[in-house]
């Protein structure tokens, strides 16, 4: 399988005047006095919040990597289990949230298992869908430590389907990414979806 190459965006410092003015409508257009004591600090809050939502476009998960990258005679399936997620849909600005199960298969060279969890935030902090962010991370992951395999597992709750909607507070959005061994050996992805706790295959 081919694996796309990510396309470098550097990271974008918001005008404050312009950003804060654009809260500022958004208050007015929903019916609530903009200068009143609660909401005079909101603007400002807002904005850095969303430069945190979104420093992923700023961040270069290859980069990350790359930098932890150690050789080790290694080939059995390395797994990191329910990585704590926080995202932003692209389509209503409304959170979603869940765990990432991240597992390779290492072909002489191995990263930092921390790294996994940073990776998944690289991508996580920016605009997103579940899909997407998905593919992304075991992309990432797959080009850049040219492992047997990759496989990647989210799990996760939508604030648009929660809060708005169809409301429904229980759905659980499920989606996987098989690169490699994983996607063309059935004994290995058989033992990834045990591992991850989904006895068949999405």
């Amino acid at each position: 399988m081919a694996v796309s190459q990510p396309t470098p965006r550097p990271a974008r410092i918001p005008d404050e005047d312009t950003f804060d003015e654009a809260v500022r409508t958004i208050l007015r257009q929903v019916g609530e006095d903009e200068e009143r004591e609660g909401l005079r600090q909101t603007p400002r809050r807002v904005r850095e919040a969303w430069r945190f939502l979104t420093s992923g476009y700023g961040q270069d998960p290859d980069d990350i990597l790359c930098k932890a990258v150690f050789h080790e005679p290694c080939n059995e399936m390395v797994m990191v289990r329910e990585i704590e997620l926080y995202s932003v849909c692209e389509h209503h600005l409304l959170p979603f949230f869940g765990k990432c199960h991240i597992a390779y298969l290492p072909a002489g060279r191995i990263v930092g298992l921390s790294k996994l969890a940073r990776v998944v935030d690289v991508f996580a902090r920016r605009l997103q869908v579940q899909e997407r962010l998905t593919t992304q991370v075991a992309e990432a992951l797959f080009r850049t430590l040219e492992p047997l395999g990759v496989g990647v597992v989210i799990e996760a709750k939508h604030l648009c389907m929660m809060m708005r909607g169809v409301e429904r507070q229980n759905s659980l959005a499920v989606t996987s990414c098989l690169l490699g061994e994983f996607e063309t050996n059935p004994k290995t992805r058989s033992e990834f979806f045990e591992l991850v706790g989904r006895k068949h295959a999405l």
